[in-house]
């Protein structure tokens, strides 16, 4: 998962924080899920993820 959004966050030219802050997650999530501390999300992470990114739920498929 990590590496889907890691793509996303490059080709999108922003940063961790960013993300975090624009879907209304703590950043902790973010690193925790680089880390491979945490290798799931639960949905409605992932959704807000999605959004605060711009794209549909199928980028992470």
């Amino acid at each position: 998962m990590w590496k889907k959004i890691e793509r996303l966050i490059i080709e999108k030219n922003t940063t961790m924080y960013a993300v975090s802050k624009k879907a209304g997650i703590g950043q902790n999530v973010l690193i925790a899920l680089k880390a491979g501390r945490t290798k799931r999300l639960y949905f409605d992470t992932v959704v807000k993820i999605a959004d605060a990114l711009e794209v549909s739920l199928d980028e992470f498929r």
